[in-house]
């Protein structure tokens, strides 16, 4: 039943029902794709939308100090969730990364017994408030090169309400 020829004949079906496909591909692109996509790539048209100028969007500065003054620690404590996998709030009780307990006001790189890389001394003298800001959002490029591997807070509030909650743990 099967011989030689009758494979030759599927194998050769196979084939031409394949180049048939590819065929109608390169056709369909010719007539859909406006000029076999060789060359300028330019539009056929423009459709003008009310009120769209061609600028984009201007990012509005936020005013850390505001955002601050509103801040609220309970809320921060949810935020710490992020942080608890490699931070401790105990005193004194270093894990990945240094305690935050006391972070506030305290001088950069002095958490007892914890190894710290050496990028963050570069930055900064003591952990204020604008300086945690800005390494909360950032922490690679606020202390390039340092060992902390999180990728930062982006909302401004959140990082409000974090410095708020680790600012009323020592209290």
């Amino acid at each position: 039943m099967f011989d030689t020829m009758t494979m030759t004949k599927v194998v050769g079906g196979l084939c031409g029902t394949f180049l048939v496909f590819l065929l109608g591909s390169w056709a369909g692109d010719l007539i859909y794709a406006g000029g076999g996509g060789h060359g300028d790539h330019s539009q056929a048209y423009v459709i003008e939308v009310e009120g769209a100028d061609g600028h984009d969007e201007v990012v509005e500065e936020v005013d850390f100090a505001a955002v601050m003054a509103t801040a609220s620690a309970a809320d921060g404590e949810g935020v710490w969730r992020n942080c608890r996998s490699c931070h401790s709030l105990e005193p004194g009780v270093n894990s990945t990364g240094p305690s935050l307990y006391g972070i506030v006001g305290r001088p950069v790189g002095a958490a007892d017994g914890f190894n710290y890389s050496g990028a963050l001394v570069a930055v900064a003298d003591v952990w204020d408030v604008d300086h945690l800001n800005g390494f909360l959002e950032n922490p690679k490029g606020y202390a390039p090169g340092t060992a902390m591997g999180y990728n930062g807070l982006r909302k401004v509030e959140d990082r409000a309400n974090l410095i708020a909650y680790l600012d009323s743990l020592d209290d």
